[in-house]
């Protein structure tokens, strides 16, 4: 079983043709409102990967609550754990460029109230793998990561958006994803700042697929799906959502990387975050197009 601890978001989509510089105003296309969130976007990836998935977060209670939620509940994903507080639900605004780039502010609302103790003990064990990542506040994921660590859960982190991570926490993550600009805030060789967590550092790099750094020394240089993207947004939560329903289902790291590439490529070949995820049967016939 996955348990997502995460943010919950509702995205506020702009197609434009180029993306603006700062001080520019752009004309783009009509907007779209769509759920999203880096939490609520790694739970459905799990879950359209095949795995029982469980969301913790907090939405408002306003209408926007209603958008961000519908595609989980819709798709099968336990939203039990999800509280309504009185802040608004969190906000993406996302300008989408003609090659697929995006620009991205989130106006954090009610993620700000997500906490760690609203995850019971009676849902951490051998059996759960734990996701977190940095859109709800950073102390609630340490606190997370330690009790499900106690509890002998598997831990993955999301470096994303870049921010540092508590020392004292990074010996109890099992797997920590980035990308590479948020592997570089690390600020170590990826392959030794790897010797420190208890499986691997994985850095992706868009068409350039990916990289784990193991905690024993060896490196998984895994391909990226050759697509011409229309929409990059979502596509690493993709790959964190499907990397984990991966090892969830007791693949090997490298097999579970090359389904979460397989499933990030695919999610670029549509608008949107939710929208654009696949289903396993789609990712298990991508991956046999991967090179290698």
């Amino acid at each position: 079983m996955i348990l997502v601890f995460g943010s919950i978001n509702v995205d506020v989509l702009v197609p434009v043709a180029v993306l603006p510089q700062p001080g520019e105003t752009v004309l783009g296309g009509d907007y779209a409102l769509l759920p999203g969130g880096k939490g609520a976007n790694q739970a459905l990836a799990a879950r359209r990967s095949g795995a029982a998935v469980k969301l913790a977060g907090a939405v408002g209670t306003d209408s926007f609550a209603t958008v961000a939620l519908q595609t989980l509940r819709r798709d099968g994903v336990d939203l039990s754990l999800v509280r309504r507080v009185d802040r608004p639900t969190g906000c993406a605004a996302i300008m989408v460029g003609a090659d697929g780039e995006n620009l991205i502010a989130v106006a954090s609302g009610a993620n700000r109230e997500a906490t760690a103790a609203g995850v019971p003990d009676k849902v951490l064990g051998p059996q759960t793998i734990v996701i977190c990542q940095m859109e709800v506040p950073a102390a609630q994921n340490w606190a997370l990561i330690r009790r499900a660590r106690a509890a002998g859960a598997r831990t993955l982190l999301n470096l994303a958006p870049a921010a540092p991570i508590d020392p004292a926490v990074v010996a109890l993550i099992d797997v920590l994803i980035a990308n590479r600009g948020e592997a570089a805030a690390l600020g170590a060789n990826p392959a030794i700042f790897a010797r420190r967590l208890r499986q691997a550092l994985v850095v992706t790099n868009g068409a350039a697929g990916s990289t784990a750094f193991l905690a024993d020394g060896r490196r998984i240089d895994t391909p990226a799906l050759a697509i011409e993207p229309i929409d990059t947004t979502g596509a690493g939560d993709t790959f964190v959502g499907v990397l984990a329903a991966g090892l969830d289902r007791r693949l090997g790291l490298d097999a579970a990387l090359r389904q979460a590439s397989a499933a990030a490529g695919l999610a670029c070949l549509k608008r949107g975050a939710q929208s654009a995820m696949p289903d396993r049967a789609a990712i298990e016939a991508a991956v046999s197009r991967l090179p290698g």
